[in-house]
């Protein structure tokens, strides 16, 4: 027994090792350019194993790009948790938090690129449910520290009342995401200029912070 549970520690850590190699791999090369003999030979797991564990490549893609959301997820832990965050107005906290997209886009880009490109490869491929579950639970979910905010920004008067804050948080979650993606996937057009990519995203702050904000003398 003790025996068998060896082998499937080792076999999960080299499992694991698979996956973060895969995931370094594709944020290099990208996901079409990066085959499983390549992530077999870099990790020393057999491609056989690799297709039995995963099933396809699609899988093993997905299990990379939850390992990156979740190694993404773990730099701003504890973060909005802080005393110093919690002490701010709601306002300020709520563009704290939307400048997350900021960051994600600025300090990121290989990863934001990587995703614009999981998205377009997910949606002609089949993968099992059970790993789009698991890459779903993995995604920074930043709602519930925004509805936080929100409701502070109620109480200490700083936000303004009447809003339906889930369609507000769903209109400007996607256009900021869809924004960075846009920006790192490279200019198409010849009247595309991406080069004040930061600014645009903090001028979609503004105002969405400008809607939110309570305007007492108005």
């Amino acid at each position: 027994m003790e025996k068998e549970f060896s082998q499937k520690n080792l076999k999960n850590k080299r499992i694991q090792t698979a996956i973060s190699l895969g995931a370094e791999m594709f944020l290099q090369h990208g996901i079409e350019e990066v085959k499983m003999t390549d992530i077999a030979e870099k990790s020393g797991v057999g491609v056989a194993t690799l297709y039995r564990y995963f099933g396809t490549k699609s899988g093993l893609v997905t299990a990379s790009m939850t390992f990156l959301w979740n190694d993404i997820r773990g730099l701003f832990s504890g973060v909005f948790e802080s005393e110093g965050f919690l002490a701010q107005s709601g306002i300020k906290q709520l563009r704290d938090l939307m400048r997350m997209y900021v960051v994600l886009y600025t300090a990121h880009k290989n990863f934001m690129r990587l995703l614009a490109e999981y998205d377009r490869f997910a949606a002609n491929e089949i993968i099992e449910p059970e790993q789009m579950a698991e890459y779903e639970r993995s995604i920074i979910d930043f709602y519930p520290l925004l509805n936080n905010a929100y409701k502070k920004g109620i109480q200490d008067g700083t936000v303004r009342e009447g809003i339906d804050f889930s369609l507000f948080y769903l209109t400007y979650a996607h256009a900021l995401m869809e924004l960075c993606k846009k920006f790192v996937s490279g200019e198409v057009l010849e009247s595309d200029d991406f080069s004040n990519g930061e600014k645009e995203l903090e001028m979609l702050i503004d105002t969405a912070v400008y809607y939110l904000k309570n305007h007492p003398n108005n």
